[in-house]
């Protein structure tokens, strides 16, 4: 058989960052073996194997030379499974097994079998983005993830399911399969707020979480409908953006949670992680290169925390500036990887370890019930925009007509949302919660009648310059929803009362 280098392109990720990987196979005289170079992990070093066993089963000729396959460049760490395919292929085309002309402009993802079969891969839609971007025309990844790849615009996307069936199409003698991208299956249905007896304070606070992004507080006895809110939350909130879509879907590809029959996600992702959950569960990690965790997954979307005074106070605390920024930055051995992280953090907590259904019953002392919740720290609580104390509803709220639906609620959401868009439009802000202060207090600044009510507050030491920007934002949402040009002294106030509630200090 002729002998030659073999050139096959793919793409890497590198957190939530991606790169072109050429992949180049030689075959050699000398001792048998197999070499991977190109800063490789451990998972890549076991591709030795699952290439070789698919050649083998697939029907080609695995060389009995001396082998060497380099992923460069050498600078970028290099994990997961997804290079087997094209790692195989250099060496079919380095021993002449194969034709090249296909291989100009195209990628090539997917992990083998040891009988051949290509398996998915994660990162499947960022990989493709990014080898749009880069010029590239085709790619070809396993049928399983042909769903995934088809969302991708301005590249031709073709599915295989074995080692043999891309051979066959690089020789012209097959075609890969097609996937229709642009039907998108309804996203799962969302319970109805409808379900929820009474609760008119704490449902008008999530409408107004809603509407601007801001994050809140209930603390309450069990039982009493925190969790249950919780749940329909995402029913109010507007389908994502095209583009925030595509983001969102692109987080969940990379951390392997994306819904087999629901590639596109159009919904706001609820995520609601255990009480126990780690730093690194709720931030991300992994050895290598550290991997999205819950704050990411929760990206344009909501962060539940029940028993949130349960959690470690360092978890929480670890919360405090993917809040502030937006995103999360992870440092591991290889590199640091950031990710995005604007989500809607939604804590729930009962008022005392014991958690009686009423106060009267209650066994602890004042100095147990501030220590449970003195967990939350004052710079976490300065960040949570609204707190909200629930009380038990009552026999007559339990048996009156179900409560307004999530339909009607969702529509002055979106309208809140839309007015906030329009506004920000030329700024690149989506939502009153992203609007910086500084713009707030000077592009944006009120009246000075209306700020007086947050200057006083400010005078007297009751909120602290951060939150006097997080009460500016939240009386900008207000406004919104009742539909007016801008905030008036009403909407300022009640914004302040929503900081200054009871039972979250």
């Amino acid at each position: 058989m002729s002998r030659t280098v073999g050139n096959v392109h793919s793409v890497g990720l590198c957190g939530f960052s991606a790169g072109i990987i050429e992949i180049q196979g030689n075959v050699a005289s000398g001792l048998p073996g197999f070499a991977v170079s190109g800063n490789v992990d451990p998972s890549l070093r076991e591709a030795r194997d699952r290439v070789r066993a698919a050649i083998t089963n697939s029907g080609a000729k695995f060389p009995d030379l001396k082998v060497t396959v380099a992923l460069a460049p050498a600078n970028l760490p290099k994990s997961g499974s997804g290079f087997d395919l094209p790692m195989a292929l250099s060496l079919l085309v380095a021993t002449g097994q194969t034709e090249t002309s296909r291989l100009a402009g195209t990628v090539f993802l997917g992990e083998l079998a040891l009988d051949g079969r290509l398996r998915p891969v994660r990162g499947v839609l960022p990989l493709l983005l990014h080898a749009r971007d880069a010029g590239f025309e085709r790619a070809v990844v396993p049928s399983g993830n042909a769903a995934e790849a088809a969302l991708v615009d301005g590249i031709a996307v073709g599915g295989a399911g074995s080692l043999s069936h891309v051979v066959a199409w690089l020789a012209g003698a097959a075609a890969l399969d097609a996937v229709d991208g642009s039907v998108v299956p309804p996203p799962p249905p969302v319970p109805d707020m409808a379900d929820v007896a009474g609760q008119n304070q704490a449902r008008h606070a999530l409408e107004v979480a809603a509407a601007g992004g801001h994050h809140v507080l209930m603390t309450g006895p069990p039982g009493i409908g925190k969790t249950m809110l919780a749940c329909r939350l995402p029913g109010i909130l507007p389908p994502l953006q095209p583009e925030e879509s595509l983001e969102v879907t692109a987080i969940h590809s990379v951390a392997g949670t994306l819904p087999e029959r629901h590639p596109l996600i159009t919904a706001p992702p609820f995520v609601a992680p255990h009480h126990s959950v780690s730093v690194a569960g709720l931030l991300g990690g992994g050895t290598g290169v550290a991997g999205p965790g819950a704050v990411s997954r929760a990206h344009r979307g909501v962060l539940f925390l029940d028993e949130c005074a349960e959690i470690g106070p360092k978890v929480l605390d670890a919360l405090r500036q993917p809040l502030e920024e937006g995103q999360v930055r992870i440092s591991r051995r290889d590199a640091t990887a950031t990710y995005p992280a604007r989500f809607l953090l939604l804590l729930a907590a009962n008022p005392c370890p014991c958690a009686p259904a009423q106060d009267v019953d209650c066994v602890c002392s004042s100095v147990v019930r501030r220590r449970y919740l003195g967990r939350l720290s004052g710079p976490l609580m300065d960040r949570i925009d609204i707190r909200v104390q629930m009380e038990p509803p009552g026999n007559a709220a339990l048996m009156s007509e179900p409560g307004e639906p999530s339909a009607a609620i969702a529509a002055r959401v979106a309208a809140a949302r839309e007015a906030a868009r329009e506004r920000w439009r030329a700024e690149g802000w989506l939502s009153n919660s992203e609007v910086p202060g500084s713009a707030l207090r000077r592009r944006y600044a009120l009246p000075p009648a209306v700020r007086a009510p947050v200057e006083r507050y400010l005078a007297e030491g009751r909120i602290t310059a951060r939150g006097a920007d997080r009460a500016l934002r939240l009386a900008w949402t207000l406004c919104d929803l009742r539909g007016a040009d801008g905030p008036g002294v009403d909407d300022v106030a009640q914004a302040l009362m929503y900081r200054d509630r009871a039972g979250a200090a």
